[in-house]
């Protein structure tokens, strides 16, 4: 299927929800925005997989990325994409096909103030093995050099700094068997979880403020494993906690915390990353929340712009998609707010 360029921004959004791409099955959406690119001569276009590059070089003062991936969650009966009233529905409309038709159409730009890399990557909904930002910034990180990052994420139209970073511990608290019928004998290690559950339910959530922006931490039990027999009482209990801390804090930081929080009890770490500061004080970050509304507030989750932050370079999230509605069935997007993004970015890369 051809991609249109010449279409509204809002037509393109729904085709490019009209060609599926659930993560690992990119190829023929990456085909298309392949073909499309390379058909304009300021731009010279690279494929990686089902990753496509597309650059100037103006030599300008500075460059940008503007970054989306391709890939959706799996399809819930919401293909093809359909409009009611002033919203366009359909899987990944928000999250982020809307961004990418944003991305094509500011492409189509033959000259702009700042020189930019046009990243489209697959596999962001899946394991991060497979991520093609990842995979790139490991094997050719010169393809994302850059002053500034803009990762076309839903944001609801508003510049969102940096990422909270993320770590899960399991808390193993420890007990003795003993049959239920004498269990004086034994300790229930169950029970005995209630003073780790104690210390998450007094849990008062820290609200740093990063370049000007407010994060609000959390600090969460998300699973809970114990027992051994319906007639045991059980030696071991674990809690599996998941901490989402500001970027204030490097990930090493958020593991001695949790570390101290929870002294006396085994801790192990099951996996975490590290958030990413705002940046916005770097003055192409400064311009780029000018001239799309002089709003920002901080990222609450975690999302690529931690590997732009990894590899030094300030990236902020903006893209048309309300977050609140990703990878539901009823997603959809504000038309208004694709046309908005457009200008917006337009007016940015072009003054």
């Amino acid at each position: 299927m051809r991609l249109d360029l010449t279409q509204d921004v809002a037509s393109l959004t729904a085709a490019i929800v009209d060609i599926e791409s659930v993560s690992g099955n990119e190829k023929a959406l990456a085909d298309a925005v392949e073909e499309a690119l390379r058909a304009l001569p300021h731009l010279s276009v690279e494929r990686d997989g089902d990753t496509v590059i597309a650059r100037t070089s103006q030599g300008r003062s500075e460059r940008v990325v503007i970054a989306g991936h391709l890939d959706t969650v799996p399809i819930n009966r919401n293909l093809p994409s359909r409009v009611e009233g002033d919203r366009l529905y359909g899987c990944g409309t928000g999250d982020m096909k809307a961004g990418v038709a944003v991305q094509l159409k500011l492409a189509t730009i033959p000259e702009t103030t700042r020189d930019v890399t046009y990243f489209f990557y697959e596999c962001e909904e899946i394991e991060e093995e497979r991520n093609g930002l990842k995979r790139i910034g490991q094997t050719r990180p010169e393809l994302l050099r850059a002053d500034f990052a803009v990762l076309m994420e839903p944001s609801g139209g508003i510049v969102e700094g940096g990422c909270q970073g993320t770590i899960r511990v399991e808390v193993t608290v420890p007990g003795e068997r003993a049959h239920s019928a004498r269990s004086w004998m034994g300790t229930n290690a169950i029970h005995q979880a209630g003073a780790v559950l104690d210390l998450l339910r007094s849990y008062e959530p820290a609200r740093p403020v990063v370049d000007g922006l407010e994060y609000h931490e959390g600090l969460n039990a998300v699973f809970v494993r114990g027992g051994v027999a319906g007639n045991v009482i059980p030696d071991e209990c674990v809690v599996t906690i998941n901490y989402r801390f500001a970027p204030d804090k490097s990930l090493e930081d958020a593991e001695r915390y949790l570390r101290k929080l929870f002294d006396g009890y085994e801790v192990t770490v099951v996996d975490g990353a590290p958030g990413a500061r705002p940046g916005l004080t770097h003055p192409v970050a400064a311009a780029f929340v000018e001239a799309t509304g002089g709003a920002a507030r901080a990222k609450f989750g975690w999302t690529d712009v931690a590997r732009f932050s990894e590899l030094g370079i300030p990236a902020v999230n903006y893209g048309p998609g309300e977050p609140s509605l990703s990878h539901t069935r009823d997603e959809y997007v504000e038309i208004p707010r694709i046309f908005a993004s457009e200008e917006r970015m337009r007016t940015w890369l072009t003054t």
